[in-house]
């Protein structure tokens, strides 16, 4: 797969789509050799496929120095964790399995409240879904639960007084998750990874006609 040729919104829309559960890589993999971009288009390149194989890798290590940060800020801690979950409902994959597992968890208790729980029902027309495939979590639409975390993460945010803490921590991840893969050379079993999830991703695209 040629990353150059990959615009800043199609790897946004890939990690958007991608699945997030799977383990991040090996620190020997992780920190394993590191050399400089030849070209700028090198460099674009580089950046846009390492973004796409450690995601996993740079998320832990945001939210761990976002801990660092709020070490002796509980509420903010909490503040930060929500803000992360905010983040992750913007997954199609985390979305639909978190709405998955706690509809489960719920009709251990209740079936009939997990019945009402349930995505409604896309209208299909001529083997395809006649609009766009909306993400629900727990019945509602996506929005409705990104809305209200974000709402309540800003407020513990400003009750925490953190939100100058939040900026100092989130800019020192972003810039080191910036070097590294600008840096970080990538592997073969970046590429080979690369065409595999192209290939789900047809498959996917396949199947649901």
């Amino acid at each position: 797969m040629d990353w150059g040729t990959v615009t800043t919104e199609d790897l946004i829309e890939a990690l958007r789509e991608v699945d997030w559960s799977s383990p991040p890589r090996p620190l020997n993999e992780f920190f394993s050799r590191f050399t400089l971009p030849r070209s700028s288009n090198k460099w674009n390149s580089r950046l846009k496929c390492n973004l796409y194989y450690y995601r996993t890798n740079y998320f832990i290590m945001i939210v761990f120095i976002l801990g660092l940060g709020f070490l002796w800020r509980p509420l903010a801690i909490f503040a930060a964790m929500l803000t992360a979950l905010t983040v992750a409902f913007l997954n199609d994959s985390f979305a639909g399995t978190f709405s998955e597992k706690v509809t489960r968890t719920v009709r251990r208790v209740s079936p009939h409240l997990a019945a009402k729980m349930r995505p409604p029902l896309t209208p299909v027309i001529r083997g395809r879904p006649s609009s766009k495939r909306t993400i629900y979590i727990c019945g509602r639409p996506r929005w409705v639960f990104v809305s209200l975390f974000s709402a309540a993460s800003f407020l513990l945010w400003f009750v925490s007084c953190g939100l100058l803490t939040l900026l100092w921590a989130l800019t020192i991840g972003l810039v080191g998750t910036l070097l590294h893969a600008s840096f970080r050379t990538p592997n073969l079993k970046a590429r080979l990874n690369t065409f595999r999830e192209e290939f789900r991703a047809v498959w996917r695209n396949y199947s649901e006609l």
